[in-house]
């Protein structure tokens, strides 16, 4: 049976469960389950601290494991990165009071808070820095007024957090994160479950990011149309039993769909009508 590590708990968890039941499957917890089985797909789902996730599939106990690419990274863990989720999205960065000149250039002799230890550490090296690691488990925007450290390296999402504490980000981010899959990085032939499991993921991942594009044009004008929509290979196109007129439909990306149907609409489209698309293999 397949065994596969999901967040228990927070914005990665909710947003893990609702990707995997939309791919088919039975992860769903009535209380506080450490573990779920799904019968049908002979899965058994385990719940851990994100945190904890890429050690125990580093360590084989687990096949798979949805956690944040930072807390992977900074574990240290014989992990790899298959596919990126989509969702959970920050940057890794330092903070330092707003209006100090301070740069990560300059941390030669701090003290830097953080709850990334090893990210800080190998940064700190690849600069030739030497700086004292001061390691928390939570709250590390406050460090700096309470007098433990001088800057910090922290997960950045809106930013506001640190504003609030009077930080300001400084340099460029040591890493962007998202929710990720990943698994051991020795068992590169992986099972056929496993396979099927990252299949039907992925096809939720890309699903979300394109939506269907339908609409009538002018045959005169289907060229100029194919430009605004090509599709994956190219869109499907249909004769109308109007004279001169055929139906096109296209994947189209969704970040681009107002775009998209501004530029149909001035080349004299009708119908344009867009749908959400659940699932889909390119």
């Amino acid at each position: 049976m397949l065994k596969i590590a999901i967040p228990n708990k927070g914005s990665l968890s909710e947003d893990a469960v609702q990707l995997i039941r939309e791919a088919g499957y039975n992860c769903r917890r009535y209380s506080r389950e450490l573990i779920v089985m799904d019968n049908v797909n002979q899965v058994e789902f385990v719940f851990l601290r994100p945190r904890d996730i890429a050690v125990y599939v580093s360590k084989g106990i687990l096949d798979m494991g949805v956690t944040g690419r930072d807390l992977a990274l900074d574990s240290r863990s014989d992990v790899a990165e298959l596919l990126p989720l989509g969702f959970g999205r920050s940057s890794f960065a330092y903070a330092v009071p707003a209006g100090s000149d301070l740069t990560p250039d300059g941390f030669e002799g701090l003290r830097i808070a953080t709850s990334y230890p090893q990210l800080v550490i190998e940064d700190l090296q690849r600069r030739e820095i030497d700086a004292e690691i001061i390691r928390l488990d939570g709250a590390v925007e406050i460090s700096i007024r309470l007098g433990v450290a001088d800057a910090i390296a922290d997960v950045v999402q809106t930013g506001r957090t640190l504003v609030a504490a009077g930080l300001e980000v400084v340099g460029e981010p040591l890493l962007h994160s998202e929710a990720v899959l990943v698994a051991r990085t020795r068992d590169i032939e992986r099972q056929e479950a496993v396979n099927t499991f990252l299949e039907r993921i992925r096809g939720i991942v890309v699903a979300r990011e394109y939506v269907m594009v339908e609409y009538d044009i002018p045959k005169s004008m289907l060229e100029m149309a194919c430009v605004v929509t090509p599709g994956i290979e190219s869109p499907t196109v249909s004769p109308l039993s109007k004279e001169g007129w055929v139906a096109v439909k296209s994947m189209s990306r969704l970040r681009d769909v107002n775009q998209i149907m501004d530029s149909l609409t001035k080349i004299g489209a009708k119908g344009i009508i867009v749908t959400d698309i659940r699932t889909c293999r390119i």
